[in-house]
């Protein structure tokens, strides 16, 4: 079917969308890996809307439950936890099949939307929720978050390190961090100055290792035991409570351990090497 104008050229023919349809270059086109990327962006957008309608609208409008804010925040929490689990599987994926030309960037569009936005507005809800907390100070902490998420995601994309590390702390693993402090209801002061310090972690080039092998199931079997607790927190189990501070507690501590590990390798292999020259040299 063709298309004449009023002059009697033929502007368009559905011939020809059918021919531009077919001739959309691979590399535009969706894989697997990037399906799993946007499932890590739509939990991010779903852990900001159930922060919204089960925490902040509530406390506003004086309908607060806090059985409806708990089971609300461990939800927004855990929808930040199943967006890390798409985050480490759409690497793995895109290593053993194939990546579209977009899967850098869809990658860090939506780690910044669930590890950089989401905690951020997590920390800002707090503030507006927290008894002992002051709104326009966490507002700026929550500042501080996103944009330290930004500046790292486009450090990575910009910074080529040698194979096997970060430099910083890995977004998910801030995020999940920054919102592990806040669960444990610290005083205001110690929770502002310890989100503070997770968000310069993550723009340091304090040295984390990619979880990859053992360390990868290590990650994912943390990320489902946090679900545990979360769930057991949320519906009031007993001992929920102190399962909660306590996974919030070796959250934090997983945060200043690990980077021991990719300290410690980095020493062996300069040894390792010192100790080749010197073989060689003597040889």
């Amino acid at each position: 079917m063709t298309v004449i104008d009023p002059d009697g050229s033929p502007s368009w023919t559905l011939e020809d969308e059918a021919d531009d349809e077919d001739e959309m270059p691979l590399s535009t086109r969706l894989s697997i890996a990037d399906t799993l990327t946007l499932g890590n962006a739509t939990c991010g957008f779903m852990a900001v809307y159930f922060t919204t309608t089960g925490v902040l609208i509530p406390h506003l409008t004086g309908a607060e439950d806090s059985g409806m804010a708990r089971h609300s925040a461990a939800t927004a929490v855990m929808l930040m936890l199943l967006a890390s689990i798409f985050d480490l599987f759409d690497g793995i994926v895109a290593r053993k099949l194939r990546s579209s030309a977009m899967g850098a960037e869809l990658d860090n569009l939506s780690d910044l939307i669930s590890f950089g936005l989401a905690p951020a507005y997590f920390v800002l809800v707090w503030g507006m929720v927290a008894s002992d907390a002051h709104q326009h100070v966490s507002a700026l902490a929550a500042i501080v978050v996103l944009l330290a998420v930004v500046l790292r995601l486009a450090r990575f994309s910009c910074v080529t390190l040698r194979d096997g590390i970060f430099q910083g702390m890995p977004s998910p693993f801030g995020a999940l961090t920054v919102v592990s402090i806040v669960l444990l209801e610290l005083p205001f002061i110690p929770t502002l100055l310890a989100i503070v310090g997770v968000a310069w972690l993550m723009v340091s080039r304090v040295e984390y290792p990619k979880p990859r092998g053992v360390l990868a199931v290590g990650m994912l079997s943390w990320i489902v035991l946090a679900m545990g607790m979360l769930a057991a927190w949320a519906f009031n189990a007993p001992g929920g409570e102190l399962l909660l501070q306590t996974g919030c507690a070796l959250q934090l501590v997983l945060g200043a351990v690990i980077p021991l590990f990719a300290t410690a390798r980095r020493v062996n292999t300069f040894r390792d090497n010192r100790r080749e020259a010197r073989a060689a040299a003597q040889g």
